[in-house]
């Protein structure tokens, strides 16, 4: 329970905004919606269909770094819901690369992957398409896995699309 604790006070620092630096962002935060293939890599068990939400701020808090929230859903019942930090690079006009990293909770649900702990870290790249109204298009290969702070740590890897929709421009 104290390592939650500390996680969340974290995260809570993460999440914190800084208004100054609110006013010169010129990056939106984004509401992110994504579809992928879950246990991409395993074949043994077949994956599932994956599907995600996320909170993407604009805001950079250190160097490039912004923070992240999500929640992550398969059709075989385990879910993800944690935060962290991502960098968004433009490598050309356009075009962007974004590697991420978080932590969260998981429960495996009805499905057959155990990923050993209820903890488990994120650790992704995406690299997509940015339109001129902000919105973005992106591929995305991830792993969860829970670093080995459990007896076991099988991981897995998921491959998504995601539709990133400037969250401002909903209302």
């Amino acid at each position: 329970m104290k390592k939650l604790a500390i996680l969340a006070a974290l995260g809570g620092l993460l999440f914190a905004s800084n208004p100054a630096k609110a006013q010169d962002s010129t990056d939106p935060a984004y509401l992110s919606l994504g579809v992928g293939y879950y246990d991409i890599l395993d074949s043994s068990d077949g994956g599932a269909a994956d599907f995600r939400v996320e909170y993407r701020s604009g805001n950079e808090f250190l160097w490039k770094l912004k923070p992240w929230m999500g929640f992550e859903a398969n059709n075989d019942g385990s879910v993800w819901a944690g935060g962290g930090v991502l960098a968004d690079f433009m490598l050309a006009q356009n075009i962007y690369l974004t590697p991420s990293f978080g932590a969260g909770l998981y429960a495996q649900g009805s499905s057959d992957k155990d990923l050993g702990s209820p903890i488990e870290f994120r650790t992704q790249l995406e690299a997509g398409y940015e339109f001129d109204n902000q919105s973005r298009v992106g591929v995305a290969f991830g792993h969860i896995s829970n670093a080995s702070i459990g007896d076991d740590n099988p991981g897995t890897e998921i491959l998504n699309v995601y539709y990133h929709i400037p969250i401002a421009s909903l209302f």
